[in-house]
């Protein structure tokens, strides 16, 4: 009976520790960035400095969440126009990334190494799978850095440009990302 409960216990606190290995980094002020601007027209820009993102190194997971209220533009109005008129964000408070990146090993990361990711971007209520996103990562001692970038359409999400401004804000959007996560 002793044997049956200390094989008990050690399969437990096997179990429990196979489950509390992962490494994870995170961070709560990621940048995310975009661009949706067409020349000779005003600047469609914003970037949002308080994005959290997390990353599995055991298993390459890697997820993000940004509030979409807390993109900033440098005109006020462009900021305003946004929330109401095309992001909804009072509908569709937050965007997400869930994805994994391919053939990650933290061990083979050097000063700067490019990792091609997969996944899911989720913004006004409508999932887009993304494929070969370039994750370009490097790591010091307790953080690793993640910056990259990828286009996507405006019309992926259903957001729709008014005719009267469409030739003033482009339809291929730039994204750009910047994370330094620290060990969890």
């Amino acid at each position: 009976m002793i044997r049956k409960k200390y094989f008990l216990t050690l399969v437990i606190c096997f179990i429990s520790c196979i489950g509390f290995s992962q490494t994870k980094y995170i961070t709560k002020t990621g940048e995310v960035s975009f661009e949706a601007s067409v020349p000779s027209f005003e600047e469609v820009k914003a970037s949002n400095n308080s994005v959290t993102a997390i990353i599995n190194t055991d298993s390459g997971e890697f997820a993000a969440l940004v509030l979409i209220k807390g993109f900033r533009f440098k005109n006020a109005l462009m900021e305003e126009h946004f929330n109401e008129n095309y992001a909804e964000s009072d509908q569709f408070p937050k965007a997400t990334f869930k994805g994994k990146i391919t053939d990650f090993n933290l061990g083979n990361i050097t000063t700067n190494t490019s990792f091609k990711a997969n996944g899911e971007l989720t913004f006004h209520g409508k999932t887009k799978q993304l494929k070969d996103i370039v994750f370009n990562i490097s790591k010091g001692e307790n953080e690793i850095s993640i910056t990259g970038n990828f286009n996507t359409l405006a019309s992926d999400f259903d957001i729709k440009i008014p005719k009267i401004v469409s030739n003033k804000i482009a339809e291929d959007i730039e994204v750009s990302f910047q994370f330094d996560l620290k060990k969890k």
